[in-house]
């Protein structure tokens, strides 16, 4: 793929991304939000993010996912996007152990907050490790008691999901860095949290007008300064990566 910032060349983006700097926040794992998104800011076509990418794109998604010892995602997304299992292929398990990282599979987590899901999807039945769901004190019993068959429950939170209480349990854990794949509602509560330290946005070149919600939704007015850390292009897609500033050392 080829790299236009910081220096022009042709990079592995996977062990580009693997070699980045990523400081330990007190308390909690890093936070890296991984999104698509069309010239005119949509995240979807027909309900789906992947009508915007390509194979470029999935190269990405696959390096971004490198970095990942848990995917933090809304169950919302899990459903539209008919997420299967979660796992990091060979290659890329070798590159994290290259890089010195652990070369246990991901964690999926799944942020539910009354647990609408189907404990029979893929994403439970084929996981090669045993997902997390956050979810409320609204969720329902016997819903509860379905997706405990297949996945551990946390119950953190009354009206929504804690998200400060499921990222101290997942760096109680041992996560260090966490991906968070959407939908825009879980990234606006992100930031509604300040939770985020770096951003992995991949802009496709299409405009899709539509309805289509922004990468972030529901988060208060914010100004929030980052900092350009790479640029690579592939198939007339940019795939650019920015952190917060103020959360580097």
């Amino acid at each position: 793929m080829r790299q236009l910032l910081p220096d022009a060349g042709d990079v592995d983006p996977l062990a580009s991304y693997l070699a980045a700097d990523r400081p330990m926040p007190t308390g909690r794992p890093w936070v890296t939000v991984g999104m698509i998104s069309s010239l005119d800011g949509a995240t979807a076509t027909n309900g789906r993010s992947g009508a915007l990418g390509g194979p470029a794109d999935r190269a990405i998604l696959t390096a971004v996912r490198g970095i990942a010892d848990a995917v933090l995602v809304g169950a919302g997304t899990v459903v539209a996007e008919d997420y299967g299992p979660l796992r990091h292929r060979d290659e890329v398990r070798d590159e994290r152990r290259v890089a010195g990282r652990s070369d246990a599979q991901p964690r999926l987590v799944i942020v539910s907050g009354r647990l609408n899901l189907d404990p029979s999807s893929r994403s439970f039945s084929d996981a090669p490790v045993r997902p997390l769901v956050c979810t409320t004190t609204k969720a329902t019993a016997d819903r509860v008691a379905a997706l405990d068959k297949v996945a551990e429950v946390l119950v953190a939170g009354d009206e929504h999901v804690d998200l400060d209480l499921v990222l101290a349990r997942l760096r109680a854990d041992g996560v260090d860095v966490v991906v968070a794949e959407g939908g825009p509602t879980l990234n606006g509560a992100l930031v509604d949290r300040d939770l985020v330290d770096e951003w992995c946005c991949t802009i496709a070149p299409v405009v899709a007008g539509g309805e289509s919600r922004r990468i972030v939704s529901g988060a208060p007015s914010v100004r929030v300064e980052l900092e350009l850390q790479s640029l690579l292009s592939e198939d007339g897609l940019l795939f650019g990566r920015w952190t917060r500033a103020d959360r580097r050392r």
